[in-house]
C-alpha cells in the first residue's frame, strides 16, 4: 500500500484554497432555527438518493474515461471486487463513495481522485497500517498535522471521514493546480510528494502542461504504478454497467452523508445518535475517530458524518431486488484491518398510507462524454437504440460528440386527475 508523504509547500498553499462542497459532501448541515413569523419553510433535501445517481456522477466527472488496450490488465484483475463492494447492501462503501464524489465534483476536480480511498484503505474509515498511516486517505501523522487535521488524546482526525476528506480535497486541489490540471501528475505527487515530481519533470525535460508521465525519470515504480492502478480501477467501474444484475443492485435508496455538528458538552455518539433517531452503531462505525464512541472535548466544534435529516420523501427509485441475506463481510480492496460494515436501511410501506397525487416524472437526459456510444447509453438507461436515436433526431451513422445533451425518455404523459386516483380499486 502506498503512503502519502508530507510536503509543506502544498500544505501551505492548500490552506488558502476554499473547499466548497455540497451539503451532501462537506458542508455542515444545520437544523433551521424557529421563526417567530410564520412563513413557508424551504423544502428539505431528500435524505437518500438512488445508488445509480452516485455511479452516474462518478462517471460524468472522469477526466480520462477511455479504456483502451493500454489499460493494465494486472490492476484490473486486482480491483475486480470493487463493483461488488459498491453493490453490497451491507457495506458502507457506496454512501462513503458518494460523499467523496460529491466533494470532488463541488471542488471541480476529476473523480479519478475518488478512487484513492479504494486503493489506500478499501474505503474503510478506521483502516490503520502498522507503519503509521490511518483513515480513508491513509495520512501519516506529519502530513495530517501539516494539513491541520486535529490529533489529540481520544481523537484522531485521520479516522474522521469529514476531517480527512476535507484535507485530502484541499491538498488535491492544490496539486491539480500545480501540475496544470493533469490528474496523473497530481496523484503521483500525492503519492511521492510534489518536489519529487517537479524534479522528475525537470530531469526529463518536460513541462506539466504536456508531460508524458510514463517517460518521467527519477520516480519509483510504486509511484508510476499509482496512476496505472487508479486508471485500471476507473475502467473496472466504468465497464461494470455491462452487467444488468449489477445495475439492479445499485438501484436502491442510499443514505446521503454530510457533516453534522455536535453540540458543546456532548460526550457520547450513542446518545447523540439516539436523540436524532439515527442508528448508533452505524454512526460509530463510520466515525471511528471517536474512540469507543466517546466525544473528547476540543478547541473547535466537533463534527460527525451522518445521514442528513429530511422531511421530504426520497426521490430514489425503490429497489426491485430481493433483500440481501446475511453473510460474511465483503473482502476489502486494501490490506487494511477492521472492515467497516453498515446495516442496510430498511423501509416499510403501509397499505393504509394516504395516497397522494403523483407528479409527472422528469424526463431523463444525458450529457455526452468522451467514450460514450449509442449502444452503451441505451444499455445503461434501459432503452432501445432505435428509440434513443429517434428521440434525438439521429441516424445510426451520426457521431456522438462530447457536450451533446440527449433525451433518454419519451415525453411523459400527464398524471391522472385526483378524482380518477380516488376511484381506483385497491
Amino acid at each position: 500500500m502506498t503512503r502519502l508523504a508530507a510536503w509543506p509547500l502544498a500544505a501551505a498553499l492548500s490552506g488558502v484554497l476554499a473547499l466548497g462542497v455540497a451539503p451532501a459532501a462537506g458542508q455542515e448541515v444545520k437544523e433551521p432555527a424557529a421563526s417567530a413569523t410564520p412563513s413557508a419553510a424551504p423544502a428539505a433535501p431528500a435524505a437518500t438518493r438512488n445508488g445509480r445517481e452516485i455511479y452516474a456522477r462518478f462517471r460524468e466527472g472522469l477526466a480520462d474515461p477511455s479504456c483502451g488496450p493500454e489499460t493494465s490488465e494486472r490492476w484490473q484483475r486486482h480491483f475486480a471486487a470493487a463493483p461488488k463492494r459498491l453493490a453490497a447492501r451491507d457495506d458502507d462503501a457506496l454512501p462513503l463513495f458518494g460523499y467523496v464524489v460529491d466533494a470532488l465534483r463541488q471542488a471541480n476536480l476529476p473523480t479519478e481522485y475518488a478512487l484513492i480511498p479504494f486503493v489506500e484503505s478499501g474505503y474503510k474509515p478506521g483502516a490503520r497500517s502498522g507503519s503509521g498511516p490511518a483513515g480513508l486517505w491513509q495520512f501519516i501523522a506529519l502530513t495530517a498535522r501539516n494539513h491541520k487535521i486535529p490529533m489529540r488524546a481520544g481523537y484522531d482526525g485521520r479516522l474522521s471521514p469529514v476531517e480527512s476528506t476535507q484535507a485530502a480535497v484541499r491538498y488535491l486541489k492544490t496539486l491539480h493546480g500545480m501540475f496544470a490540471g493533469d490528474w496523473r501528475l497530481a496523484v503521483m505527487a500525492y503519492n511521492a510528494g510534489e518536489y519529487r515530481v517537479f524534479g522528475a519533470l525537470k530531469h526529463s525535460g518536460q513541462r506539466a502542461m504536456d508531460a508524458d508521465p510514463e517517460k518521467l525519470v527519477g520516480l519509483s515504480g510504486i509511484t508510476r504504478a499509482y496512476v496505472r492502478k487508479l486508471h485500471a480501477l476507473s475502467c473496472v467501474l466504468d465497464q461494470a454497467d455491462d452487467r444488468e444484475e449489477w445495475l439492479r443492485a445499485l438501484d436502491r435508496p442510499v443514505a446521503i452523508l454530510a457533516p453534522r455538528s455536535l453540540p458543546s458538552g456532548a460526550t457520547s455518539l450513542d446518545a447523540w445518535a439516539r436523540r436524532h433517531d439515527l442508528d448508533p452503531s452505524r454512526i460509530e462505525r463510520i466515525n471511528p475517530a471517536f474512540a469507543g464512541g466517546r466525544i473528547a472535548a476540543g478547541k473547535h466544534p466537533m463534527q460527525v458524518l451522518a445521514p442528513i435529516a429530511s422531511t421530504r420523501p426520497s426521490t430514489a427509485r425503490p429497489s426491485t431486488t430481493l433483500p440481501a441475506t446475511p453473510g460474511p463481510p465483503v473482502t476489502t480492496l486494501a490490506d487494511a484491518s477492521d472492515a467497516v460494515v453498515i446495516d442496510p436501511p430498511t423501509a416499510t410501506a403501509s397499505r393504509d398510507a394516504k395516497v397522494e397525487t403523483p407528479s409527472t416524472p422528469a424526463s431523463r437526459t444525458h450529457t455526452v462524454q468522451r467514450g460514450d456510444s449509442v449502444w452503451r447509453l441505451a444499455k445503461r438507461y434501459g432503452v432501445s437504440r432505435a428509440d434513443l436515436l429517434e428521440r434525438n433526431g439521429l441516424s445510426a451513422d451520426d457521431t456522438l460528440r462530447p457536450g451533446m445533451v440527449l433525451e433518454i425518455d419519451a415525453p411523459a404523459a400527464a398524471a391522472p386527475a385526483p378524482d380518477a386516483l380516488s376511484a381506483m380499486p385497491e
